[in-house]
């Protein structure tokens, strides 16, 4: 693809269709770039949407809606950065030739749903995984997981984002609370779940997987090294990178992750999240775009998440290459309110090795995340100390 002048008619137009703090990072790179950037949400003032030359409020789960922002824009590449988006209506456009969907339309149709991507996983592809079952009701998932996982459990609407409506089930008493918060958690009016059995492993990783162009055109798979994570509630708290594992363990990672993506398709950065115990691994989610533990990438690689997506979707050379060791640690809101101001931000840059980011959510919630403290060090354990001790410096306060 031959790069242009913003503004102009010859542009390299990309629609970002979710501007949250993981698009805000993209946009920065396309426009280093000389890209053409419109930002879409839901709402307004979203943090890439402060940056991009254009942006739009749309409800993107309504066809009509994301085809006419599509239509009036006309953008070469649309780069979906969330779960919550009409991918049916994805798919028409992309086949209708109005413009190319990153990595793939039928990418972002099969990762939305979590019954899609782990029958392909699982069924088609043959990947380890947990035991799992789908349930339409409260007395199908009661039934799946008496007879398909047992317990404990986790219950999980088919469609939702970061660990919204989530459940971990110890015993047949819980499973009417878990049906009752996942619906309330989930994206979309159909009753749908996946119930998964707990496997017995000892880390969890991303492997932050890239489909690229190599030096004579043809498609290549990299592989940035494996990040670790604590999540509460399905949602991160800390990353860091490199975790490390047995050689064995990395080649089955690699190994599931290639097989995986190679499946969806396309060029991009992929977020493949697997279980590891010893040299056993099981394959958990696919995240077919940059993932929110990958923002430890900012300070410990070569080029960001964000910078290969930028350059993988445009047909540009990527590098995966560690720089150093480094850790992430979440700034959550701490309170219910708008355009909320942050102390704390001096001495959190005074920790050694660490920085941070501010995403500039315009409304702040308890557990919304604001912002992120990164940080080097010499070692993984460090670096990660600094994280910690960076984050609980900034504290976000009522304007």
């Amino acid at each position: 693809m031959r790069l242009g002048t913003p503004l102009s008619p010859s542009a390299v137009k990309v629609m970002l269709l979710g501007a949250g703090e993981l698009g805000k990072e993209v946009v920065i790179e396309l426009q280093r770039l000389g890209c053409e950037v419109i930002a879409v949400d839901r709402y307004a003032d979203a943090p890439a949407m402060q940056l991009a030359h254009r942006s739009h409020v749309v409800a993107m789960t309504d066809p009509a809606a994301l085809r006419a922002v599509v239509e009036q824009e006309r953008p070469q590449l649309i780069v979906p950065e969330i779960e919550a988006i009409a991918t049916d209506e994805l798919v028409r456009i992309e086949a209708e030739g109005l413009a190319r969907v990153v990595p793939t339309a039928r990418a972002a149709q099969l990762t939305m749903n979590r019954e899609g991507i782990r029958r392909l996983a699982a069924e088609e592809l043959e990947l380890p995984t947990s035991p799992y079952a789908f349930a339409s009701s409260e007395a199908e998932l009661a039934a799946a997981a008496a007879e398909v996982t047992g317990f404990p459990c986790f219950v999980k609407p088919v469609m939702s984002s970061s660990g919204k409506g989530q459940s971990y089930v110890e015993s047949p008493d819980q499973i009417a609370a878990a049906w009752r918060y996942a619906m309330e958690g989930g994206r979309v009016e159909q009753p749908r779940v996946i119930v998964e059995g707990r496997i017995d492993f000892d880390f969890e990783i991303t492997l932050l997987t890239v489909r690229a162009r190599d030096v004579v055109g043809e498609t290549v798979t990299a592989f940035c090294e494996p990040i670790g994570h604590r999540q509460v509630k399905g949602d991160y708290v800390e990353s860091w990178q490199p975790q490390g594992m047995a050689p064995g363990a990395h080649r089955k990672a690699r190994d599931i992750a290639r097989m995986i993506t190679g499946a969806l398709g396309g060029w991009g950065v992929f977020g493949v999240e697997l279980f590891v115990k010893g040299n056993d691994v099981w394959f958990s989610e696919v995240s077919p775009r940059p993932h929110d533990t990958g923002l430890v990438t900012l300070i410990s690689q070569m080029q960001s998440e964000f910078a290969i997506h930028a350059r993988a979707i445009l047909g540009l050379p990527v590098d995966v290459r560690l720089r150093e060791p480094g850790a992430s640690a979440v700034i959550y809101g701490g309170l219910e309110a708008k355009g909320v101001a942050f102390e704390g931000v001096a001495e959190a840059l005074r920790v050694p090795g660490a920085d941070l980011r501010l995403f500039g959510k315009p409304e702040s919630f308890a557990r919304r995340r604001m912002g992120v403290a990164l940080a080097r060090g010499g070692a993984t354990d460090e670096a990660r100390e600094r994280a910690r001790e960076a984050a609980g410096k900034v504290r976000p306060t009522r304007a």
